[in-house]
């Protein structure tokens, strides 16, 4: 791979004057993912066209609407910092401040990184940016473009989990899409695009924040303020499987469940739960989990839940955690389905409670973790946030990859290019993904 150059790119507005300084505080939501490792994600497009046109045209108006884009979503340019009289860390924007944006020329084979076979997971790692990250500071947003010559073209994006969930940043990369695609003066958003900020509609009535805060000083401590992320690694023989579901299959499961339904209780029969409950199970199997329980940790969006309500652009973290847990011995059994869709819908059912009911755990879940007796897997992505929505202006993507489930063994969920199917991503050893794929098409088929 050749890095042809790297950009610095500084927020533009043609309609409104932008901040000159600005600071913003992170609330609970935020905190809780701290040095939690970036969340990386390759957007793959197809451009079967010399490589002039690419440098002439498409790369300069990828630049000017990433700076309209920046404008609007001003703190990503901005740096994490921990300052000693500040409680919290707090996202700090000057005038001047960029983001840096890599542009690089690629020999590997598009169509086979673009693909859906089984490749191994760190083909596609050179794709992706790093942030520049630091005991003091972090940069909060890097992008990458690589150039597959009359191919296709790549974008790469990492950003820092402390900022963004996954909601405002694909909201980014939508705003993005949109002012490269549409050629409107002066360029301006949606009402559904533009970000909302603020924070102090945010309320912490039982302090979990102070909490989060005093687990994260307390690691490596005692007052640890340092912001460097916790370094996961990718397992060496990890293989990259991504499989779909369509509706009519989705509706099999649904009709299944219901079919072998024992109990009384509300089922959650949601597309959600019956290809996270699918997943769940062909995993356990295809992985020969040994562990006595196996979890499901999962987040739910809480801007619509709180009180009061946030408005769905709200720019930052507002996920809350659920843990769905079945007893591996059950999930292996013929009614395996079924209890992974009983285990699902009883975490779902304590939204009931409230969003944040169990808030002051959530921390002690993501350090500590649990005992030896339970497996944990997790859940990253929604199909509502319609990653293969973003078109630059020239076309869908031909394959969106989330590459941060590389280092934490999570499932992605996502929509997909093709009609409504649901796609399912994961990285596992290359003996457990085979087993999986068979066990995968075979279950649908019976």
């Amino acid at each position: 791979m050749k890095v042809v150059e790297v950009f610095r790119v500084a927020p533009t507005s043609e309609s409104e004057e932008l901040p000159t300084q600005t600071s913003l505080p992170l609330t609970f939501f935020d905190i809780l993912w701290l040095r939690l490792p970036p969340v990386q994600r390759v957007f793959f497009y197809e451009f079967p066209h010399p490589t002039p046109l690419f440098f002439h045209t498409l790369l300069p108006k990828l630049k000017r609407s990433l700076s309209l884009a920046l404008g609007h979503f001003f703190p990503l340019a901005g740096h994490l910092t921990w300052p000693l009289h500040s409680e919290n860390p707090i996202i700090s924007y000057n005038t001047g401040d960029t983001v840096s944006l890599t542009v690089t020329e690629s020999d590997a084979d598009f169509n086979h990184l673009a693909g859906t076979d089984l490749c191994e997971a760190k083909e596609i790692h050179h794709l992706l940016p790093h942030l520049t990250i630091s005991h003091e500071q972090a940069t909060v947003l890097a992008l990458q473009v690589t150039l597959f010559p009359n191919s296709g073209f790549s974008i790469g994006i990492t950003s820092h989990h402390a900022v963004l969930d996954g909601k405002t940043s694909t909201s980014f990369i939508k705003s993005w899409a949109y002012l490269c695609r549409e050629s409107q003066s002066p360029p301006s958003l949606p009402p559904e695009l533009s970000p909302f900020y603020e924070r102090e509609l945010v309320k912490d009535p039982n302090h979990v924040g102070a909490k989060y805060r005093s687990d994260w000083l307390k690691q490596g401590g005692p007052n640890n303020r340092s912001l460097m992320v916790l370094d996961l690694q990718v397992p060496e023989d990890a293989t990259r499987g991504l499989f779909q579901l369509s509706r009519s299959d989705i509706e099999k499961l649904k009709q299944y469940v219901v079919s072998k339904k024992k109990r009384n209780t509300n089922l959650h029969l949601s597309t959600f739960v019956l290809c996270v409950a699918y997943a769940w199970v062909c995993r356990v199997r295809a992985e020969e989990t040994k562990s006595k329980n196996v979890m499901l940790a999962f987040s739910v969006d809480c801007r619509g839940r709180l009180e009061p309500p946030l408005p769905a652009t709200y720019f930052g973290n507002c996920v809350g955690g659920r843990l769905a847990t079945a007893e591996t011995r059950e999930l292996l059994g013929e009614d395996g389905l079924t209890v992974a869709v009983e285990a699902l819908s009883d975490a779902l059912e304590t939204l009931k409670d409230g969003a944040l009911s169990g808030a002051e755990n959530w921390s002690t879940w993501l350090l500590e973790g649990f005992n030896d007796d339970v497996r944990v897997i997790g859940v990253a992505g929604s199909p509502r946030f319609e990653v293969y929505s973003n078109d630059f202006g020239w076309g869908r993507p031909k394959k969106v990859e989330m590459v941060s489930i590389d280092r934490t063994a999570a499932f992605c969920f996502s929509d997909s290019r093709n009609d409504d199917r649901v796609e399912i991503c994961f990285v596992s050893k290359k003996e457990a993904m085979e087993a999986f794929a068979s066990l995968f098409v075979n279950g649908l088929e019976s």
